[in-house]
């Protein structure tokens, strides 16, 4: 499965760049134990990072990063068979998971609940 890594980026990091990167480094934890499973991790973040970088963004919130660190997550979703939600305050991650039960897709709340591929 292609699995989408939701969690809280920005949330609670009154926008200070080390807590986001230690939020980022939270997500990405779980990444490799996913590989591992079998399956193929995805973090909306991997991909926003470089596009923002590439529109110019110079702050959370501002015009390029409004543009596209959640349309990233939703257009990501489109191609995903599953999310994987980490504990956390995180509008965009409910959103994430809003958007991946009315598609259909498997939500899991813990790495240990992620079957093994088949």
């Amino acid at each position: 499965m292609l699995i989408l890594i939701a969690g809280p980026y920005r949330s609670g990091t009154n926008d200070n760049p080390q807590l986001m990167k230690k939020n980022l480094q939270r997500l990405e934890s779980v990444a490799l134990p996913l590989f591992r499973l079998g399956h193929t991790p995805m973090i909306g973040e991997w991909v926003a990072l470089p596009l923002l970088e590439l529109a110019g963004s110079t702050k959370p919130g501002d015009a390029a990063y409004e543009e596209i660190l959640y349309p990233v997550a939703k257009r990501l979703l489109e191609k995903c068979d599953a999310i994987l939600r980490l504990e956390g305050e995180s509008k965009g991650a409910d959103e994430d998971v809003r958007i991946g039960k009315e598609r259909g897709l498997k939500i899991y709340y813990r790495v240990e609940d992620v079957p093994h591929a088949e």
